[in-house]
């Protein structure tokens, strides 16, 4: 191990030859979000992401979102969905658009789409109508809140989940307002893993037994499983958690939130052994015999009492000293913005961050992949403008897949 804790043999491992989803070739109809994401993921690690855009609506409408442009039909918004993907213009509505792509998905292993549940069927983009085109093609669809249900037609975003879910309800300090998760699009992330999870498991079958099939998962459903044990609480105990002061735990303290001199520090005692280490740290070593403060559920008990003591001690002195003395002694974060999360100096050491060339903007930075295979972190590129890859390209995989059916 190095000094700064990095496998250094791992770091020097050769980069991989080949990314693991090489060959594997998906059809993308989507936009904005979920399914965006999860494609994107796919395309890091190697699959040929074709992304299908009308030129008649201009593509994706995220290629139009600002506030910070690439030039016509690009923005910044955009690449961070669509690295490493190819832009393949075709209205899939038209005779013409219809039989090209069906010639692309002759040599694809998977459709995916996001959009409205109602949709997949009347475009022909199920199982039911693509098997006959290609009988192991897999058919992915991320809908708003399913496609087989009263809602199917009805239109959804991110935002909405987190209000109809609860999330809002469990976010923020108590007695303020329901609050949306902060600013990402955190439920279009999870439903876009989520859907590349059935995605490869789909695949993997589709490759062993030669027969495809449809697999769904929706913004609503995977919000609801976002709630993961307060819900399992609610269903059998009739529970109902409440937001926590500070951030905290539902049964643990002191884990939560704490102002020092300078700032806030994020504190989690999940166990005995970190309490005793705090209480060291602090030379607050009293209170391990005061007797509301014993054991866990004490502390939980008079954790208003606990919170105003430990208040005072970390208000004596800055952030960086409470790190310098309890980083890698218990887990303990600093709460920091955006503009001093994306600076430190741990950021850059992690290699979150890449560099990808674009035409507008030659140093253009996006977050890397957060998967390493060898130790390293996949390529990425921008997405081809809008497009770009269907003269050349699509003609080339049609009278490959012609030649080489799979």
């Amino acid at each position: 191990m190095s000094a700064a804790g990095g496998n250094t043999d791992a770091r020097a491992a050769p980069r991989p030859a080949h990314l693991p989803l090489q060959g594997v070739r998906i059809v993308a109809v989507e936009q904005f979000g979920a399914g965006p994401y999860g494609t994107m993921f796919l395309a890091h690690l190697g699959a040929e992401v074709l992304k299908i855009e009308n030129p008649a609506t201009r593509g994706d409408p995220s290629r139009q979102t600002g506030p910070f442009m690439l030039g016509q039909d690009d923005s910044q918004y955009f690449q961070s969905w669509n690295t490493n993907k190819h832009s393949i213009s075709l209205d899939i509505k038209s005779d013409e658009g219809r039989r090209t792509f069906e010639e692309l998905l002759r040599g694809a292993d998977v459709v995916l789409n996001n959009l409205r549940g109602d949709q997949p069927a009347r475009l022909g983009l199920d199982y039911a109508a693509l098997s006959a085109v290609n009988p192991a093609i897999v058919c992915v669809h991320i809908s708003a809140y399913g496609r087989d249900n009263s809602r199917a037609s009805w239109p959804g975003y991110d935002y909405l989940m987190q209000a109809e879910s609860g999330l809002m309800h469990l976010t923020g300090e108590p007695d303020t307002p329901p609050a949306r998760i902060g600013a990402p699009s955190i439920v279009d992330h999870m439903t876009g893993i989520t859907s590349i999870v059935g995605l490869l498991s789909a695949l993997l079958r589709a490759r062993e037994t030669g027969q495809g099939c449809d697999v769904d998962t929706s913004l609503y459903d995977v919000t609801l499983h976002q709630l993961g044990y307060t819900a399992t609480w609610f269903l059998n105990e009739k529970h109902l958690s409440q937001r926590q002061p500070r951030s905290g735990h539902y049964s643990l303290t002191p884990v939560q939130t704490f102002p020092t001199a300078d700032g806030w520090i994020f504190i989690m005692c999940m166990t005995q052994k970190f309490w005793e280490a705090l209480l060291k740290a602090l030379q607050r070593q009293d209170l391990a015999t005061v007797p509301a403060f014993t054991d866990a559920a004490a502390r939980h008990q008079n954790r208003h009492r606990l919170t105003e003591l430990l208040d005072a001690e970390f208000k004596r002195h800055p952030t960086r000293h409470w790190l310098s003395l309890l980083e890698g002694v218990l887990p303990v974060a600093p709460v920091l913005g955006l503009a001093q999360a994306l600076q430190t100096d741990f950021f850059h050491e992690s290699g979150m961050l890449s560099t990808v060339k674009h035409a507008a903007k030659p140093d253009f930075h996006v977050l890397a992949n957060p998967l390493k295979f060898n130790g390293h972190r996949p390529a990425l590129r921008a997405c081809s403008p809008l497009g770009a890859d269907t003269d050349g390209r699509l003609s080339a995989l049609i009278a490959t897949d012609q030649e080489d059916p799979r």
